[in-house]
C-alpha cells in the first residue's frame, strides 16, 4: 500500500462498491457505489432511479461508503451490504467479502 499523501495520488474515480439492499417500496434493489478521491479524502455516491444520494469527504473509504449506506437508511432502505467490485480499473470478480450493515432496531 502507498504511503503517499493524497495531495500527491491522482484524483478520481477510485473504486466501485455493489450495493444491495431494500429500498422503501419493499422491492430488491442492486446498484454502484462510487468512490471518488479528492485532494482532501474520499467521497461516494450512488444513483438509484431519479435519485443521487452523495456522501461527505471522509479520510477512508470505508468511511466514505458507510456514509452514503447510512444516507440511504435515512431514506427508507434497509437490509443493505456493500463489497468492492472494482480497485481502479482491476475487477475483483466478486471475491471480496460483503459487508452487512444491520438496520436500526
Amino acid at each position: 500500500m502507498s504511503t503517499l499523501p493524497l495531495i500527491f495520488k491522482k484524483e478520481g474515480l477510485v473504486e466501485r462498491h455493489q450495493i444491495e439492499g431494500v429500498d422503501p417500496s419493499d422491492r430488491y434493489f442492486n446498484r454502484s457505489i462510487l468512490v471518488h478521491r479528492t485532494a482532501n479524502g474520499y467521497f461516494a455516491k450512488v444513483m438509484y432511479e431519479a435519485l443521487t444520494v452523495e456522501g461527505q469527504t471522509h479520510p477512508s473509504i470505508a468511511a466514505a461508503v458507510k456514509d452514503v449506506v447510512d444516507r440511504l437508511r435515512t431514506l427508507g432502505f434497509r437490509r443493505m451490504r456493500t463489497r468492492p467490485n472494482f480497485k481502479g480499473r482491476h475487477y475483483l470478480a466478486e471475491k471480496e467479502t460483503w459487508i452487512d450493515y444491520p438496520d436500526e432496531a
